[in-house]
């Protein structure tokens, strides 16, 4: 049963002291000013978090898959040995393990892995009994990696703690002992492919979300050498080498507003686009705004397999590389609407692995015969408990903002229950507002059990906007939240607040906003700038304030940071993180606030929460805080989930006034 709806002035005169509640610690979690769950929302937020899902991470040459997938606490690696067959566990760590990549012509498997969540991964080399060998050096970061063509080299890259640039490594896989710097980088450097005759690397350098270079880098001579456009910024990703070696197989937005595929000769720069005869090819004449995000190429090089983002669903398309005509396009992959979260061929290159999340599917993967042109499952992931019909799948909006831009967000609405009226005539509804990080991110209508949680437990409207900044609409909108322009992307949760005050089924005094990572920044911005059109929030790992965020984040990150969010060592810039950061306006958030921090956070250190809650609390507003002792940048372990995300459950239902 719902409480009476309860005005906002009205919430804050029941907010409980935060003495009165106090600090405990459940197992590794910590917390303080928040109430205990009740048992019976424990056992109804539960199932969301029993759901799992299954992720494609590589074919091994027998023509089994490696797949990440949980059965404990963690994600782990698992082995699948055709359609339907047990996931049969290979990893067993506390930490999770989240991604795997085989070794070419062995059933052996690459993966990383940090400890508590810090991210400093090292690299091992594992069979599929068990034996393994570390591949990486104690005390650094390494990520990567990149096997040649027989699976006798692999090369990666590495850092030191407190520094930005990375070095490029190889070690002979028989040998990892023998690993040996090649090259000494500048900035966050990566290893893309190795030649097919193995003499050459290609290497990218990530300078922001607008802006990489691609160099081949000589093993012999050591040299690594730049080519294409110097003149303006150009955004890359995905760069394969072609079959002769004389090109590069690369996701371009050189001259576009989006990134498509294209083949770029390495000598001249020239570059051949595929996707624009994909476009005169198909029926459904898809236009040309859409991005492509994902691109793999097979074994022998001669086809690439493109993933693009069309409003948040993936559409997967097939390219002849071999071709130079008007026939380069082959065939649209038949998929279920979803988003891809991994792809790949198999080694002899007549089967493309696909695995997609959905909105009323937590994932699974299938794989497609290019032949015979039949998709066939492999995985069947179980929903925990959770009942298909409850789970919402979302409708795409656009709503207007301060500069006449529409701003995309998915809506997932309550499903009615029995004897409730359908349509505008069922009554007002709570609303929380759920914001990504990045902010280049861009949220997707992929499962996610908080979302429907919240959906079908606090009986809200939840709406997911993709606020400028965002990736996936072009850079020039993701270009419209740079520097000194960082508040428009708060003004654009205003304007959603006008938005949710003109439809009949919401309730705009009721409304919380949520956010994580930069996403914890855009909730504490709305906390102080809309205070009065909001009745709390709750802020994960959020920036509070952006000089000593980009002072105290790790080495390897301040410089990528600085390039997207400014430079606070600029007296201009330092200027207008005085302006922006939230724990400069703090006096003005007077609504109740949940916030949560992983102790070993990497990317937004544990101070920038923990200076907000003494600010917070100091002036005498409400906070719940909960920190997590085993956790980095983010929640990884299913039972610190269950129990921080029925916390948020509790708080969102108190603020809203829901019973």
């Amino acid at each position: 049963m719902r409480k009476a709806l309860i005005p906002l002035f009205a919430l804050s005169l029941i907010a409980l002291p935060v003495a009165a509640q106090g600090k405990r610690e459940v197992g590794n979690l910590v917390y303080d000013g928040a109430p205990e769950t009740p048992a019976a929302l424990k056992a109804a937020i539960a199932p969301y978090y029993n759901a799992r899902s299954a992720v494609f991470e590589d074919w091994l040459p027998d023509g089994s898959m490696l797949i990440a997938t949980r059965f404990g606490d963690t994600q782990q690696i698992h082995h699948v040995d055709k359609p339907g067959a047990a996931r049969t566990q290979l990893t067993f760590f506390s930490d999770p393990v989240n991604s795997a990549q085989a070794v070419p012509g062995a059933q052996r498997f690459l993966y990383p892995r940090d400890v508590g969540g810090a991210e400093y991964y090292q690299a091992f080399i594992r069979t599929l009994e068990g034996d393994e060998v570390q591949l990486t050096a104690p005390g650094t970061r390494n990520e990567s990696f990149v096997f040649s063509k027989d699976g006798k080299t692999v090369v990666w890259s590495q850092v030191t703690p407190g520094k930005g640039d990375y070095d490029i490594m190889l070690a002979d896989v028989a040998h990892p002992e023998g690993r040996r710097l090649v090259h000494k980088g500048t900035g966050a450097i990566s290893p893309e492919d190795i030649s097919p005759d193995g003499s050459r690397v290609l290497l990218s350098r990530y300078v922001s979300a607008a802006e990489t270079r691609l160099f081949v880098l000589d093993l012999k001579a050591g040299e690594a050498t730049p080519f294409g456009p110097t003149d303006r910024k150009v955004s890359y990703a995905g760069p394969k080498f072609t079959a002769d070696g004389k090109g590069v197989v690369v996701l371009s937005d050189n001259g576009k507003e989006v990134t498509l595929p294209v083949v770029l000769d390495i000598a001249t720069g020239k570059a051949r686009h595929l996707s624009i005869v994909a476009v005169g090819a198909r029926s459904d004449k898809r236009p040309e705004f859409w991005g492509a995000e994902g691109l793999s190429l097979s074994p022998d090089r001669q086809t690439a397999a493109v993933a693009t983002n069309e409003d948040g669903y993936t559409r997967v398309d097939l390219y002849a590389l071999d071709r130079t005509d008007n026939t380069t396009f082959k065939a649209a992959v038949p998929l279920p609407k979803g988003v891809l979260t991994g792809m790949g061929f198999s080694d002899d290159g007549k089967q493309l692995a696909i695995s997609l999340s959905t909105s009323t599917g937590a994932g699974d993967v299938w794989s497609y015969d290019l032949a015979s042109k039949q998709l066939t499952r492999w995985t069947a992931s179980e929903l925990g408990g959770l009942q298909a019909s409850q789970l919402v799948e979302p409708a795409l909006i656009h709503y207007p903002t301060f500069d006449k831009r529409q701003i995309p967000a998915f809506v997932y609405r309550p499903v009615p229950k029995p004897g409730e009226p359908e349509g505008n005539t069922v009554r007002k509804r709570p609303v929380i507002i759920q914001i990504h990080g990045g902010p280049e991110g861009q949220e997707l209508p992929s499962f996610n059990p908080r979302r429907q949680s919240w959906v079908n437990e606090i009986g809200a409207v939840v709406i997911v906007p993709n606020v400028r900044g965002s990736s996936g609409y072009g850079k020039t909108y993701l270009s419209l939240d740079n520097a000194a322009l960082r508040e428009d992307s708060v003004k654009d949760i205003g304007a959603l607040l006008d938005w949710i005050g003109t439809q009949p089924d919401l309730d705009a005094s009721r409304v919380a906003v949520v956010g994580q990572s930069y996403g914890g920044y855009m909730s504490l911005a709305v906390a102080g700038r809309y205070n009065d059109r909001i009745a709390g929030a709750i802020d994960l790992y959020g920036i509070s304030d952006w000089v000593t965020f980009l002072e105290n984040t790790e080495g390897y990150r301040r410089d990528l940071r600085r390039a997207e969010y400014g430079d606070e060592r600029d007296p201009k810039m330092r200027e207008v993180f005085g302006r922006i950061s939230p724990r400069g306006y703090v006096s003005a958030m007077k609504r109740p606030m949940m916030v949560y921090q992983g102790a070993n956070d990497p990317r937004v250190p544990m101070s920038e929460s923990e200076a907000m809650v003494a600010q917070l609390r100091a002036q005498g507003t409400e906070v719940w805080y909960v920190l997590a002792r085993d956790e980095g940048h983010g929640i990884a372990r299913k039972s610190n989930q269950e129990q921080v995300r029925a916390t948020e459950v509790v708080f969102l239902k108190k603020v809203l006034g829901v019973e």
